[in-house]
């Protein structure tokens, strides 16, 4: 489990020099997560307007490979990007994001445009609006975590025993409790992301966490929108 730092605004300084540093900081990890976002969405698009690449990787045994390589790819920089550089992390990040847009390149061939469309705006909205109060409130939400952290453990393990089962009810619930964790999630790694700021800042440190806090959000905004395309996706005819 990751560690946990003191959130913003619970004995941490609050000078002009340090907001603008944390202004700054945040904003580093919102444009990393930004790229590789685009990164993940022009992969899947061209994979998916690629008949015969997709046919390839969707078509063969190969979807396991590309089903569950963002976790192997995800387990391996959690564990490895202290001995990485910061260029390095970096670029592993990236990767990681492009090998997402791999797995995710179903969706264009499953769900309508205007549901995928309709699904990824929600998920921003939610998005956007949790870090916001993440970023802004008061309370420590590290209460919460252990909360978070169950039910982020919960959605995968049954996430990944109903891909055999494919109980569509089984789905549904899955679905919605994820987007309840993943909403908490976004609010309180925003915070953490902070405290980690206050513990480190200047740091070589500070600019690796940047890193995986990029990968955090990363991952909590594309997990609430496949939950949320799920949801109210309309599949193609």
């Amino acid at each position: 489990m990751e560690t946990r730092f003191p959130a913003y605004g619970a004995g941490v300084r609050h000078d002009a020099a340090f907001d603008e540093g944390l202004r700054r900081y945040m904003l580093g990890i919102y444009r990393n997560m930004a790229i590789g976002l685009a990164l993940t969405g022009l992969v899947a698009l061209g994979i998916a307007a690629t008949p015969a690449l997709s046919a390839l990787i969707f078509g063969t045994p190969l979807k396991w490979v590309a089903m569950f390589a963002p976790l192997a790819f995800v387990m391996f920089f959690s564990f490895r990007i202290e001995q990485m550089s910061l260029s390095t992390a970096r670029t592993a990040f990236f990767a990681f994001a492009a090998v997402m847009g791999v797995s995710m390149a179903s969706i264009f061939l499953v769900f309508t445009s205007t549901s995928i469309a309709q699904a990824f705006f929600s998920a921003a909205a939610i998005f956007a609006g949790m870090s916001l109060w993440g970023y802004t409130t008061k309370q420590d939400l590290s209460r919460f975590s252990t909360f978070l952290m169950i039910g982020l453990i919960g959605v995968i393990g049954v996430s990944l025993v109903n891909i055999f089962i494919g109980s569509s009810m089984l789905q549904t619930i899955v679905s919605i409790v994820g987007v309840v964790v993943f909403t908490g999630l976004t609010a309180w790694d925003t915070q953490r992301l902070k405290g980690e700021y206050a513990a480190h800042a200047g740091s070589e440190r500070a600019d690796k966490l940047a890193i995986m806090g990029a990968l955090s959000l990363y991952l909590n905004l594309i997990n609430l929108f496949q939950l949320l395309l799920g949801l109210m996706g309309q599949r193609e005819e």
